[in-house]
């Protein structure tokens, strides 16, 4: 059937309450101190479709909390492939344990190098919401995340995914707020228990993260006056990241395309930075490389999926074309809300 006039499937809330929902929770966020806050969760296996979402803290805290920060604008295959990919593979490795791995769906609305357009931030969140009940509702055999990961999840159960706002415009700064705001200690945890970030980038944004601009004034570690105080010694991107690599560790997607370039340029970059040479040129420390894992992207001669063609695709109204850059609920309410229309 063509999605086109379903917008969404009957146990769904309605759009109109269901953006109406997003844009009073973007307003209470906006209008409040905090610097990050989970808006709501969609849990695995819901039974009430037709009810509006809310926040779901858990119980116990995870041992992993993978993060996937982006504009969502909209979210794509793209995304959905480094989403269940590393919710798969993290699964398996804790032993099919679905509660010690949980997905969070992040929105900046102070972005550090994009300007909110052209969709706004209460669309996104309901595209997130419709990307979210993807990942949900079609990881078993013959849905979308096994046609686009290969991987097939084995319980009927999937994961929490979890939907949230953030003001900090960078990646430590994300991380930190997170790791502050108490959402995810859980109410049966020893103490000691520690969750581990993993947060999902791209190779751009990994160009980005290790860009001393966003760090202040570069201070050479060659500089240093022998015996000083060490944290005096310290650079501007050490202090931002030090911090962020003991609490997250980075899953970098390749990315090749016309912008980034082929990946023996991307796969030499980033054995410059896993062995440190280029993180001392920027005044980083080595060990950081050692918090750095990197996955395949789009294998060579498949097509390239982005938002951008995504966003032009929806205004030509190209709607099969629009279909294979995102999911079946994103293109739904692409399509319903006459999104990037102009």
């Amino acid at each position: 059937m063509s999605v086109s006039g379903n917008p969404l499937p009957p146990m769904s809330p309605p759009r109109r309450a269901l953006l109406d929902f997003f844009s009073r929770a973007l307003s209470s966020f906006q209008n409040s101190s905090s610097k990050f806050q989970v808006i709501c969760t969609i849990p695995p296996a819901r039974r009430d479709h037709d009810r509006l979402p809310v926040p779901i803290p858990p119980s116990t805290r995870p041992r992993t909390l993978v993060v996937l920060d982006s504009s969502f604008n909209p979210p794509t295959i793209a995304h959905l492939r480094m989403a269940a990919s590393a919710l798969h593979d993290l699964t398996k490795s804790k032993r099919k344990d679905l509660g010690a791995v949980r997905l969070l769906l992040l929105l900046a609305v102070n972005n550090a190098d994009k300007a909110p357009k052209p969709a706004p931030f209460d669309q996104r969140l309901a595209l997130m919401w419709a990307f979210a009940k993807d990942i949900q509702s079609s990881s078993g055999q013959g849905g979308i995340v096994a046609q686009e990961t290969g991987k097939t999840r084995e319980q009927e159960e999937g994961w929490n995914i979890d939907i949230a706002l953030s003001t900090q415009p960078y990646f430590h700064e994300k991380s930190a707020a997170i790791d502050q705001s108490g959402f995810y200690e859980g109410s049966q945890n020893d103490k000691e228990d520690v969750m581990e970030q993993v947060i999902l980038a791209g190779y751009d944004t990994l160009i980005r993260i290790f860009n001393p601009k966003y760090y202040g004034p570069p201070t050479s570690p060659a500089h240093v006056v022998a015996g000083a105080d060490p944290a005096e010694s310290t650079t501007p991107i050490q202090k931002a990241l030090d911090p962020f690599f003991s609490r997250a560790k980075l899953l970098v997607t390749l990315r090749t395309d016309d912008e980034w370039g082929g990946m023996e340029d991307q796969l030499a970059y980033l054995q410059g930075v896993l062995t440190g040479e280029r993180l001392r040129k920027v005044g980083g420390s080595q060990e950081w490389g050692r918090r750095i894992d990197m996955v395949e992207g789009r294998k060579v001669g498949e097509d390239v999926v982005s938002s951008t063609y995504a966003r032009e695709a929806a205004k030509s109204r190209d709607w099969e074309r629009l279909g294979k850059m995102v999911t079946p609920e994103v293109r739904a309410w692409v399509e319903g809300e006459g999104l990037y229309a102009e």
